[in-house]
């Protein structure tokens, strides 16, 4: 009877000091944690998110999206999340100030999203809707696309390019390095390689070779992105006929049909959250265009609810891409070497 009471004395201390270390001390350190902003009170970041946000999070949450994606950017020590440009820093306790609970993740079966809002193409929806126009003309939507997008759609042409581009890698820098200017517009696979080639023409001939194996080494990469996202390409790659990658009306589509988007994905459709409706006097400007044996019959659409609205309206909020005060950046890193680079141009 003697020994019960150091017995419960070390059960009650060990649980005490575990809620102090825990609990207590994380919320005294990063509890109180205020958006940071410049002295004038400028660039305020994170801000708190509209109401359509804060519900999409809890359609999020309540759909299991947590458990095959994660929302945190492991720094270079934890692991390859910067290399695979999943984002350009690690997470800081202040990305997460305004979101109530914060959906870290608990394994990754898809890609880390901490930054999948800051992919999305600037002119969204109006940027290039041809896509659909004919499948050859699947680079146009991925040039026509902004930057994030622009990454993708390097993957797409990249293997025919690589393919054909041996046989007329060595005429292009003598013959064809002249009108390449010209021709870069109307044919956007080519104008990848016939881009550095104004700069090897200006120089002698000894001095193209050096600068001719550049561009397949670009090329080369972003094939190699579909493979490894190091290369710099998000997953998936632009699909010909999709909408922009990351835009509002692509993740519709990725929602309702993810294998319409990445034939291999195992992410279950969200077809619940969508509904499909007679066209009564014109097509909604909502409506998902979707293609072969996904799109719907003659005179019936399919819109989405307000639910995935929300849904894709967090989806489009989450950017971690602030630059934060002490948190080294991947972008302040890389641009050291980019003297070196530049010449190599």
């Amino acid at each position: 009877m003697k020994g019960l009471a150091p017995l419960f004395i070390g059960i009650f201390g060990t649980f005490a000091f575990s809620w102090v270390g825990l609990t207590v001390i994380p919320n005294w350190q990063i509890g109180h944690l205020n958006p940071q902003m410049e002295e004038d009170g400028t660039d305020v970041y994170p801000q708190p998110q509209s109401g359509m946000v804060e519900r999409g999070a809890r359609v999020y949450a309540a759909n299991g999206c947590i458990y095959c994606h994660s929302q945190q950017v492991r720094p270079d020590y934890a692991g390859a999340d910067i290399e695979r440009k999943w984002g350009d820093r690690r997470s800081a306790p202040r990305d997460y100030i305004f979101e109530r609970p914060v959906s870290l993740g608990k394994m990754r079966m898809g890609q880390d999203i901490a930054n999948i809002g800051a992919r999305a193409p600037a002119e969204q929806e109006n940027a290039p809707p041809v896509g659909a126009a004919s499948p050859a003309a699947s680079p146009a939507p991925q040039g026509g696309a902004a930057a994030p997008s622009a990454a993708p759609s390097g993957a797409n042409p990249s293997p025919t390019a690589k393919a054909g581009s041996p046989p007329p890698g060595a005429p292009p820098p003598k013959a064809t390095a002249s009108p390449s200017p010209a021709g870069s517009p109307a044919t956007s696979p080519a104008a990848p390689p016939a881009s550095p080639a104004p700069s090897a023409s200006a120089s002698p001939g000894p001095n193209p070779p050096p600068a001719s194996p550049a561009p397949p080494a670009a090329a080369n990469a972003s094939p190699a992105a579909s493979a490894s996202p190091a290369a710099g390409a998000p997953w998936p790659v632009q699909t010909s006929g999709q909408p922009p990658m990351y835009s509002a009306a692509w993740h519709h589509v990725h929602l309702y049909s993810p294998r319409s988007i990445n034939v291999d994905s195992n992410m279950p459709s969200y077809r619940f959250l969508y509904q499909t409706r007679r066209i009564t006097d014109a097509p909604s400007a909502d409506a998902l265009k979707l293609t072969g044996s996904e799109a719907p019959t003659e005179g019936w659409e399919i819109v989405p609810t307000y639910d995935a609205k929300c849904l894709v309206a967090y989806l489009m909020s989450l950017n971690q891409s602030h630059p934060l005060k002490g948190i080294r950046s991947a972008a302040t890193a890389s641009s050291s070497p980019s003297p070196a680079a530049s010449p190599a141009k």
